[in-house]
C-alpha cells in the first residue's frame, strides 16, 4: 500500500507546472518514452520472457484453466457477470494478464527515478483506459441499465457527456452541482466574520460549551479550493467538532483571486495571515494562538513562522500543526520527475498571461492522477449507466475551485524548482529568511498513508526540518479522507511513534496503532497547550471589531 501511494503521489505546488501547461503534454510522447524502448530493446531476454510467460498466461485463460480472479477491493468488477459468465470472465482475466505485464514495463526498462514515473504515469493510465469495464458494450451495467429504463439511460449518459465535454475541466462531474449549498448544507458551523481585508475573511465560531480553553486555535486553509473542507456537513466538520471539545476556533476564508490581484505573492498572504493573527488576539485576549495549516496553506503557514522566528516574535504562536502538507519537495512523486526547467517557464508564463491559474485546470490534474476512482468510476455512472453521482460534501467541495494569483503561483513553482524551504535562508517572507529549523514551538504533523498528492514520507521530512519536538501522526487514508476523519468510524485508525527517526519507513516499522480518529489525538494533545479554562464569551467579536456577518461569509461564495 505504501509503494503505491508513493509512486502516484504528487505534491499540490508542483501539480501547479502540470495544471499551467495544459492535459496533452502530459501523455505526449518525449524523450522518456524513447529511453524507455531503448531500455527494453536492450534487452531481449528479459522482454521475450514476458511476452511467453503472457501468451502462456492467455492460452490457459482462453481453456478455461485459469484461476486468475479481480480483487475484491476492486469495484470495477463487482458486477457477478464478470466471473460467471465464461465470455467475460476470459475477458477480465486476460485484460489483468496484460496490465500486469503492461505495469511491469518501466521497472524491466530500468529507467531513472524519474522517467519511472513519468512512464509509470502513463503505462497505468493507459491501462485504467483499457479496462473492459469502460467499454460499453461489454460492461454488463451498461445494458442492465438500459433494460430498467427502457433505454433512458442512453439518452441520459450522452446528455451527461455532451454537459461534461462542453466546460472545463472536461472530466466527468462527481458530484451533483446543486446536490449540497455553501452556509445551508455545508459551512454551517454557526460563527461570524469577524475581520474582513481585501485578501480574506476570518471567521470566529461561537462555543458550544460553557468553558473554553484560553489559547485559541486560528486554521489556515489551502489557497486552493474554498476553506470549509474544515467545515463540511454537520457530524463532519473538523471546526464543530473542535468547538464542541471546548476550543475557541477561528478560520481563514480566502478571496477567490481574479486578474486584478495577479501581484498578490507569498508576502501579500503571509501578511494577511498576520493580519489575521492581529485580529485573533485582540478578540480573544491571548498574547499567542495554535496554529493549524492544511495543505498549500501550510507553506504558507511555516513560511511566517520562519518570519517570526527571525524578528524573534515566535511566542505571539504556542503550537503549529500542519495537515497533509510538504515542505521538502525532493523525490516527492509524479510530478517532481515530470517538472523541469522548461515546463516551469511554460506554466509560469500562462499563468502570467491571464494573471492567475484556473483551479479547473488543477482539479483536471487532480483526477487524472486517480483515474480508477475519479476518472473511470463516473465514466460508467455518468455515461454509460445514466446517473446522477452520487451526493458526497468532499467531492462537492472539491468541485468548488478557486483561482491562484499568477505572482503566487510563480512563487510555489520557482520553490519547488529549488526546493527552498529546505536551505536556510533560500527562500524569505516579508523580508526575512526563512530557516525552518529556528521554528522552534511544538508541531503536530499528520499524514496520509494513501494520499496521492502529499506522499506521506514528505509530509513526514517535515519533522525533520522544524527545529521542534515534533508528534507525526498518519492516518490511514488519503488526502482528503485523512482530514476529514470524525470520530465514530469503526475502521479508522492512526499510527504513531514517540521517537522521529530521519527514515520514514523505520519510522512506520517501529509505531504504534491507535484505533480512532485522529482528532481526538490531535484534541488532546492541543489541550494540553491551551492554557486555563475561562467561561466561554457571550458574543462573537470584540475589541472593536465586530461581526460584520453570519458564517460563513461572503468570500467563499465567490466563484
Amino acid at each position: 500500500m505504501t509503494t503505491a501511494a508513493d509512486e502516484l503521489a504528487a505534491p499540490l505546488d508542483l501539480l501547479l507546472t502540470s495544471a499551467a501547461v495544459g492535459p496533452l503534454r502530459r501523455f505526449a510522447p518525449n524523450a522518456a518514452w524513447a529511453r524507455m524502448a531503448t531500455g527494453l530493446a536492450a534487452r531481449p531476454r528479459t522482454l521475450g520472457h514476458r511476452a511467453t510467460q503472457l501468451a502462456g498466461e492467455l492460452g490457459q485463460i482462453a481453456l478455461g484453466h485459469s484461476d486468475r480472479a479481480p480483487s475484491r477491493r476492486d469495484r470495477r468488477f463487482t458486477d457477478a457477470a464478470w466471473t460467471q459468465n465464461p465470455v467475460l470472465r476470459r475477458i477480465v482475466q486476460a485484460y489483468l494478464a496484460a496490465a500486469e505485464t503492461a505495469e511491469a514495463l518501466p521497472s524491466d526498462a530500468e529507467l531513472n527515478w524519474q522517467d519511472k514515473q513519468r512512464m509509470t504515469f502513463v503505462v497505468d493510465n493507459l491501462v485504467e483506459a483499457l479496462a473492459p469495464s469502460n467499454n460499453p458494450v461489454l460492461n454488463p451495467s451498461t445494458w442492465k441499465a438500459l433494460i430498467d429504463t427502457a433505454g433512458l439511460s442512453t439518452v441520459a449518459g450522452a446528455r451527461n457527456l455532451i454537459r461534461d465535454l462542453s466546460t472545463a475541466p472536461r472530466v466527468p462531474s462527481m458530484v451533483d452541482p446543486g446536490a449540497f449549498e455553501v452556509g445551508t448544507t455545508v459551512a454551517v458551523t454557526p460563527g461570524a466574520v469577524v475581520f474582513r481585508n481585501e485578501v480574506l475573511e476570518l471567521i470566529q465560531y461561537a462555543p458550544q460549551t460553557a468553558k473554553v480553553r484560553t489559547v485559541p486555535l486560528l486554521i489556515v486553509p489551502p489557497v486552493i479550493n474554498k476553506y470549509y473542507v474544515v467545515d463540511l456537513a454537520p457530524g463532519r466538520s473538523m471546526v464543530e467538532y473542535f468547538v464542541q471539545q471546548g476550543q475557541q476556533v477561528f478560520t481563514i476564508s480566502w478571496r477567490n483571486p481574479d486578474a486584478r490581484h495577479r501581484d498578490w505573492d507569498f508576502d501579500t498572504y503571509g501578511a494577511a495571515i498576520l493580519a489575521a493573527m492581529d485580529a485573533v488576539r485582540r478578540i480573544t485576549r491571548s498574547g499567542s494562538a495554535h496554529l493549524f495549516a492544511t495543505c498549500s496553506g501550510g507553506i504558507l503557514a511555516s513560511m511566517l513562522l520562519g518570519h517570526l522566528a527571525d524578528r524573534g516574535e515566535l511566542d505571539r504562536v504556542a503550537t503549529f500543526t500542519l495537515a497533509v502538507s510538504v515542505l521538502d519537495q525532493s523525490r516527492a512523486g509524479l510530478a517532481s520527475a515530470a517538472l523541469d526547467e522548461r515546463m516551469a517557464a511554460a506554466a509560469i508564463a500562462s499563468s502570467a498571461s491571464k494573471g492567475f491559474l484556473d483551479g479547473r485546470a488543477l482539479a483536471e490534474v487532480f483526477a487524472w492522477l486517480r483515474p480508477t476512482d475519479l476518472i473511470w468510476n463516473y465514466w460508467v455512472n455518468n455515461y454509460l449507466q445514466g446517473r446522477t453521482p452520487a451526493a458526497f460534501d468532499v467531492l462537492f467541495w472539491n468541485a468548488d475551485t478557486t483561482r491562484m494569483t499568477a505572482a503566487l503561483h510563480r512563487g510555489f513553482v520557482e520553490q519547488a524548482m529549488t526546493n527552498s524551504l529546505t536551505e536556510p535562508g533560500a527562500a524569505t517572507m516579508l523580508g526575512s529568511p526563512v530557516d525552518l529549523g529556528q521554528v522552534t514551538v511544538p508541531s503536530y504533523v499528520v499524514a496520509g498513508i494513501t494520499d496521492h498528492i502529499c506522499p506521506w514520507q514528505s509530509c513526514y521530512r517535515s519533522t525533520q526540518l522544524l527545529g521542534s519536538d515534533s508528534r507525526f501522526v498518519l492516518s490511514t487514508a488519503g488526502h482528503i479522507a485523512s482530514m476529514v476523519n470524525p470520530p465514530g468510524n469503526p475502521k479508522a485508525t492512526y499510527q504513531v511513534n514517540d521517537a522521529n527517526p530521519q527514515d520514514p519507513e523505520e519510522w512506520l516499522r517501529t509505531a504504534t496503532t491507535g484505533q480512532g480518529s485522529w482528532w481526538v489525538d490531535y484534541v488532546g494533545w492541543l489541550s494540553g497547550r491551551s492554557g486555563r479554562t475561562k467561561v466561554a464569551p457571550k458574543s462573537l467579536g470584540g475589541a472593536g471589531l465586530d461581526p460584520i456577518e453570519d458564517a460563513p461569509g461572503s468570500y467563499v461564495r465567490e466563484s
